[in-house]
């Protein structure tokens, strides 16, 4: 179990954004100390990991939230089609996402090479 200063140090995410997130309910302590600290699990640390690389992508906390909710019935071996299909919309929306920062990446290239030229 490590204290949420660990946790923002290891996934490079602030104390605040990770208070935020316990307070939203998207990502909840595992436990609390005896003296009241939150303590997180690895667990915890890959589900945070998980919304860390949805954030440059431009998803919603909602969006965030249902990704995990998917992702904890696709762990826990939930047969239900529609949870591959949620699933399947999520890859296709991140795939068009990250397309999409491909393509501002390399105007951005352009521009400072523009620049450089200059």
């Amino acid at each position: 179990m490590m204290h949420i200063g660990e946790l923002a140090e290891r996934s490079e995410l602030s104390l605040r954004t990770l208070r935020h997130y316990d307070e939203i309910g998207l990502l909840r302590a595992s436990g609390r100390s005896e003296g009241g600290f939150r303590l997180y699990s690895e667990d915890d640390l890959a589900r945070l990991l998980v919304i860390r690389r949805m954030k440059p992508l431009g998803f919603s906390l909602e969006q965030m939230a249902e990704l995990l909710e998917i992702v904890d019935a696709r762990e826990a071996k939930n047969p239900d089609p529609t949870v591959r299909d949620l699933l399947n919309t999520y890859i296709e929306d991140a795939v068009e996402r990250r397309d999409k920062l491909a393509r501002q990446l390399a105007m951005a290239d352009e521009f400072v090479e523009l620049l450089r030229s200059i």
